[in-house]
């Protein structure tokens, strides 16, 4: 198993395997204070304004729902977030 870096991360796009739609690009990451382990993956709300600006809503994505994390992309599988 290959470990992998934030700042590679952050450079991948996120999309929702059930509706296809690109969430961004993560910004942030949740950790559990006990384990170090990663518990989320946030991505910036939708855009607004032509997609000029972002909104303050952020998407906070549970580690469990990614599927699988690719060289250029991330899949996840986020049925509440439609």
């Amino acid at each position: 198993m290959a470990n992998t870096t934030y700042s590679e991360l952050r450079r991948k796009e996120v999309i929702n395997i059930c509706d296809g739609a690109r969430l961004g690009c993560i910004c942030d990451l949740e950790l559990d204070d006990c384990t170090g382990a990663v518990s989320a993956v946030i991505v910036p709300g939708p855009a607004r304004f032509f997609g000029l600006f972002r909104g303050p809503e952020e998407l906070v994505i549970p580690y469990c729902r990614i599927e699988k994390i690719g060289g250029d992309v991330i899949l996840v599988r986020a049925e509440t977030l439609v």
